[in-house]
């Protein structure tokens, strides 16, 4: 089993900046993909951006709307994921959840663990 806690979530104006986290434990492979997706209040759970982990790199993805302002990145040493969400915008308000599976992808059913999701509010 793999647990993942997210934390770093909260309440903040319009242009400003949080960091996203996001801890991996239990049976994680050493080649697998994480990924951070959000949902608005009576929207879908849409996806946000993805990064590889694999022995020899990574490699990141960005749903266009966040691209030049979110940055996901990792710490291989403490199995943690980060997003760092600049310049942010009230309709990046959501839940942000972060996922892991085996497979790099943009759609929900490409992860097999979730989150609990952590709270972002973006006021104008």
């Amino acid at each position: 089993q793999v647990q993942l806690v997210e934390s770093g979530g909260g309440l903040v104006q319009a242009g400003g900046s949080l960091r996203l986290s996001c801890a991996a434990s239990g049976r994680t492979s050493s080649t697998y993909v994480m990924g951070w997706f959000r949902q608005a209040p009576g929207k879908e759970r849409e996806f946000v951006a993805f990064i590889t982990w694999t022995w020899n790199g990574s490699t990141t993805y960005y749903v266009d709307s966040v691209k030049g302002r979110f940055t996901i990145s990792r710490d291989s040493a403490k199995n943690t994921v980060y997003l760092q969400m600049n310049s942010l915008k009230p309709e990046d308000t959501a839940i942000y959840y972060c996922a892991l599976g085996l497979v790099p992808g943009t759609q929900r059913g490409s992860y097999d663990y979730w989150g609990q999701g952590t709270q972002v509010t973006v006021s104008s």
